[in-house]
C-alpha cells in the first residue's frame, strides 16, 4: 500500500502541505464552505468562491481542480474535490470520489496533502465509517500492478493527513479505528489483486499455497496444505480429476483463524475456487481471451485476502479459509467428457463438460468444510459466463439456503459497497442436472446456467448454512473507476471480512 495515513487536529497542521478541500453543493445549489478548513484564509475562500461562481469548477459534479493560494509569502496548492449533493453522499460514493482523487494527486505529483474532513460531521454516516471508506478509496485507487515490467515506475508514497476541526478525544479514537480498519481492508484487497493480476506461470497452486504458509509468519493464523495423496486418501476424486491433465500438482489450502477458541461452533468458512489456469481441459476453450483464464483463481485469492483482513482485525469468531487450487489442462491423462467421479461424501458426478470444473473442485471443498464441523459457509468462484450475461460487471449474483445468512451478507455489503443480487434455487432446477449414469451431471445445458451450477453445489452442503457467490463478472474491471482499477478488483474480500466482523460484534 503505497500511501500513509494520519489523523490530525487543526493545531497540528503545519501549512506546508497541499490542502484537499471537499466541496458539496446543497439542494439549493449554494456552495457550502462552512466547516471546510480553518487553514484557509479569507483570500483563499474568496478564490474558491470565484472559480465556482465563474463555472471553472462545479462541486455538484465529481470534478477535481488545483488552485493556488498563499501561505504567508509561499504559494500553496489547494485541491478542490467536487462531492456532489450532500444528501446523496453515501459510503461508496466517498470511496469512489477519493479513489479518483488520489490518482489526480499522483498525476499532479502532490505527495503530501492535508485532507480537511470536518464537513463530514454533517453526513448521516458516522465519522468512523466515513474515515474507513475514504481510507479504502485512497488506498485502493492508488493501486498499480507493474511487477513484470522491466522498467517499473518509481512511485513515491503519498502521505495523507486527515484534518478535522474541533475534534475531541473520543472522536479521535473513532477516526483512528476507522482509518486502521480501512487500511486492513485495503491490504487484504491488494493481496487478492496481486494474486489475480499475476500470470499463471507465476501464480501456480504451489505459489498460492506458499502465500498461505507465509501468512502464518506475520498474522495469527495457522496454514495447512493437503497434497495430492492426501486428497486421494480422503476420496476427493472430483478435485483430483480436474488436476489430472496438469503437471502442476493440486493443493488444498486451509487457513484457520481462531478468534473464539472456547466456542468452536462460532465459526464461518470461506471457500474460494483456485483454478490457477483454465484451458477448459479436453472441452477446450477458444483461444481468443484465454490469457484471461489466469484469473480463474480470483475466488481463492479473495478468500486469502479476506483471511488477511480477518486476522489483522482479530474479531471474536473462528474463520476458516479453504482454497482447492489446481490447473485445468488437456494433458494425456486429463479427465474426459463422460467420466464419472466420486466426491468426498460419496456422491457421484458425471462429467459432461470438463470446462465446468469449478463446481467439481468446490464440491469436494464443501465436503471438507462439513468434515471440519463448519456451521456457515460461503463459496466464492468465477463460476459461470451465464452470470456475466445476467448481471454484467456491476453486481455479484448469489444463491443461498438460509435467508438469515443472506441478510448477513446484504448487511455487510451495505458497509463494503460491493453489490450483490439473489437468484432463486427452486427445486425444479434440479431436473436440469439429473444424470442417467450418476447422481448428477456437472452441466445442465443452456438454461439457467448459473443456477444449475449452484444446484450441484447444494448437494454437498449437508446442513450447513450456505451462500454461493458467482464473481465471474465482478472479479475484474475493464477501466479505472474510483477505487476500482483496471484489472483485478479483489472482490468480495471486504464483504467476507465484514461478515466475520459483524458476527463478532453480534456477540458483544
Amino acid at each position: 500500500m503505497n500511501c500513509t495515513f494520519k489523523i490530525l487536529n487543526e493545531s497540528q497542521v503545519t501549512g506546508n502541505n497541499a490542502q484537499l478541500i471537499p466541496l458539496f453543493f446543497s439542494e439549493e445549489n449554494n456552495l457550502e464552505l462552512e466547516y471546510v478548513a480553518s487553514g484557509l484564509s479569507p483570500i483563499d475562500m474568496d478564490l474558491i468562491k470565484h472559480v465556482v461562481e465563474n463555472h471553472e469548477f462545479n462541486p455538484a459534479k465529481n470534478e477535481y481542480m488545483v488552485v493556488h493560494g498563499k501561505n504567508n509569502d509561499e504559494i500553496k496548492q489547494i485541491v478542490l474535490v467536487g462531492m456532489g449533493i450532500k444528501t446523496d453522499c453515501d459510503l461508496d460514493k466517498l470511496r469512489t470520489i477519493f479513489g479518483n482523487a488520489i490518482r489526480f494527486l499522483r498525476n499532479k505529483n502532490i505527495l503530501e496533502v492535508d485532507v480537511y474532513l470536518s464537513i463530514l460531521k454533517e453526513l448521516r454516516n458516522g465519522m468512523e465509517t466515513q474515515i474507513q471508506a475514504i481510507t479504502e478509496g485512497l488506498a485502493l485507487g492508488n493501486y498499480e500492478f507493474d511487477k513484470w515490467k522491466s522498467k517499473q515506475k518509481i512511485n513515491k508514497a503519498i502521505h495523507i493527513n486527515f484534518v478535522i476541526k474541533q475534534i475531541d478525544a473520543n472522536e479521535v479514537e473513532q477516526c483512528q479505528k476507522g482509518m486502521l480498519l480501512g487500511a486492513h481492508m485495503s491490504e487484504g484487497v491488494e493481496l487478492a489483486r496481486d494474486m489475480v493480476n499475476n500470470p499463471a506461470n507465476k501464480m501456480t497452486p504451489t505459489d498460492m499455497a506458499n502465500i498461505a504458509i507465509n501468512m502464518e509468519k506475520i498474522l495469527p493464523v495457522s496454514s495447512t496444505v493437503l497434497e495430492y495423496d492426501d486428497m486421494v486418501s480422503l476420496g476427493m476424486e472430483a478435485l483430483v480429476g480436474v488436476a489430472k491433465g496438469s503437471t502442476e500438482l493440486p493443493k488444498l489450502i486451509i487457513v484457520k483463524y481462531e478468534g473464539d477458541p472456547n466456542n468452536p461452533d462460532n465459526n464461518i468458512c470461506f471457500i474460494g475456487k483456485g483454478i490457477t489456469f483454465d484451458t477448459g481441459g479436453i472441452s477446450l476453450k477458444p483461444p481468443a481471451g484465454m490469457e484471461n483464464m489466469k484469473g480463474d483463481m480470483a475466488g481463492g485469492a479473495s478468500v486469502l485476502g479476506a483471511m488477511h483482513i480477518v486476522a489483522s482485525c482479530k474479531p471474536a469468531v473462528n474463520v476458516i479459509g479453504i482454497i482447492p487450487a489446481t490447473e485445468n489442462m488437456p494433458g494425456g491423462s486429463a479427465q474426459k467428457p463422460g467420466d464419472v467421479v466420486t466426491t468426498m461424501n460419496g456422491k457421484t458426478i458425471e462429467v459432461i463438460n470438463t470446462d465446468a470444473e469449478g463446481r467439481l473442485v468446490l464440491a469436494d471443498a464443501l465436503c471438507y468444510a462439513d468434515f471440519l464441523g463448519v456451521k456457515k459457509v460461503i463459496d466464492v468462484a468465477t463460476l459461470t459466463g451465464a452470470m456475466v450475461v445476467t448481471l454484467g460487471k456491476v453486481c455479484t449474483g448469489f444463491m443461498s439456503n438460509d435467508q438469515e445468512f443472506s441478510n448477513l451478507l446484504l448487511a455487510a455489503s451495505r458497509s463494503s459497497g460491493e453489490k450483490f443480487w439473489e437468484l432463486p434455487l427452486f427445486d425444479e432446477y434440479e431436473d436440469l442436472i439429473k444424470s442417467d449414469v450418476a447422481d448428477m451431471k456437472n452441466t445442465g445445458g443452456r438454461q439457467a446456467g448459473s443456477i444449475t451450477a449452484a444446484m450441484l453445489l447444494k448437494n454437498f452442503v449437508n446442513g450447513m448454512s450456505w451462500i454461493h457467490l458467482d464473481i465471474a463478472g465482478t472479479s475484474t474491471s475493464t477501466k479505472n473507476n474510483g477505487y476500482l482499477v483496471k484489472g483485478a478488483t479483489g472482490l468480495p474480500a471486504r464483504t467476507l471480512a465484514q461478515i466475520a466482523i459483524d458476527m463478532s460484534e453480534k456477540l458483544d
